[in-house]
């Protein structure tokens, strides 16, 4: 199927559109983590098994709180314990009833495109129609070598690897002929979604040919904003929305992510987050030839203009208002976790985003 055709399925069912653009007084709001392992009590890193346990136990405090959406990064190294995104959200959907389920992202380029939507088709129906699966290149490349890739091929290989997704998700025998793997010729892929198309997103780091790419084959965008200002991704917003109507498409969700962290006051949140913020940052900085950070750069992007959503309920909402006016955003994913950051106070943050932050977000709408 080419990106312009339409599938026989439709994108609607009795399950609802979770990837339809929302009212201008509405943003649907959710949490991720990448498993960041933070410390034992005796100062060590806990062991991958443990986190993973405790991600389960902050997606069951989400879903409680009544927050939308549900995410888990795909990492393929020591500091962050989901290597199997998939895998993790079954365990979820086991624990909890409402949340949507999605990838944070699921790293396309070096996997198999007919496996990604086999596996997010089976949590689909395990979960009752949660499942959704968010596309993208990744910000680390440790996946390449240890799935036997080159990083020559990166462009390559997620534009063939979507091309073949996009086929597959159409639930109508597949056909392809590309240079990444072997071709398809009339292949049916099973199991197949319950009646509808399986929701899929595509992340976007902030590049105008993945966001023309994106909008190309008709998908909802997240936006991945963690770092400079929000107001600086208004142009990537205004060509993702123009290029869906160029090429004929309806109109899609635009989320966004970034991170952040709640507490009871701005001061609390940020001498809490502060810390687990800035070894994160400065060890991922050395390995990729940064200089060092400190609390200037972070207190600038944890003002009112910057990428990190922290602070008291009252601020972050405020801030989320703003981004929603800036970049019409239809839903905002907060990532809670930050390196060493522990397991006792993201619960509260995700309690307070959920209880606090969300309502708060509602009547500051609602009031505009």
């Amino acid at each position: 199927m080419r990106m312009h055709e339409k599938s026989e399925l439709s994108e609607t069912s009795p399950l609802g559109n979770p990837t339809a653009p929302v009212p201008d007084d509405t943003i649907l709001l959710g949490v991720s983590t990448f498993g960041d392992v933070d410390l034992a009590a005796d100062g060590t890193p806990k062991h991958h098994a443990q986190v993973l346990r405790q991600v389960v136990e902050q997606a069951r405090v989400a879903d409680a709180v009544g927050l939308h959406s549900f995410g888990v990064g795909e990492h393929h190294r020591k500091d962050f314990a989901v290597s199997a995104p998939e895998v993790v959200l079954a365990a979820i959907a086991t624990a909890t009833e409402k949340i949507r389920l999605g990838s944070a992202v699921t790293v396309l380029s070096s996997d198999d495109p007919v496996r990604v939507f086999q596996r997010f088709a089976t949590l689909d129906a395990v979960s009752n129609g949660r499942a959704e699966v968010i596309l993208g290149r990744g910000s680390f490349t440790e996946s390449f070598p240890l799935f036997g890739y080159d990083l020559g091929d990166y462009d390559v290989l997620f534009e063939e690897k979507l091309d073949i997704y996009n086929r597959v998700r159409s639930q109508n025998p597949v056909n392809w002929d590309g240079r990444t793997r072997a071709s398809l010729r009339g292949q049916m892929v099973y199991p197949h979604v319950e009646g509808r198309l399986l929701p899929t997103w595509i992340g976007v780091g902030g590049s105008p040919q993945s966001v023309v790419r994106t909008a190309s084959y008709g998908y909802p965008m997240v936006l991945a904003i963690i770092g400079g200002e929000p107001e600086r991704f208004r142009p990537y917003a205004d060509l993702y929305r123009r290029t869906l109507a160029e090429k004929g498409h309806d109109p899609q969700a635009l989320s966004v992510h970034s991170p952040g962290y709640v507490a009871g006051t701005d001061e609390q949140a940020l001498e809490e987050y502060y810390p687990h913020w800035l070894a994160s940052r400065n060890k991922i900085g050395a390995e990729r030839g940064w200089g060092p950070a400190g609390r200037g750069e972070f207190e600038a992007a944890a003002d009112e203009d910057g990428a990190l959503f922290i602070g008291s309920p009252e601020t972050v909402a405020a801030k989320i208002v703003r981004l929603k006016g800036t970049l019409g955003a239809d839903r905002f994913e907060m990532k809670y976790s930050s390196g060493t950051l522990p397991h006792d106070k993201m619960l509260r943050s995700i309690e307070l985003f959920g209880a606090k932050v969300a309502p708060r977000v509602a009547e500051l709408l609602a009031d505009r």
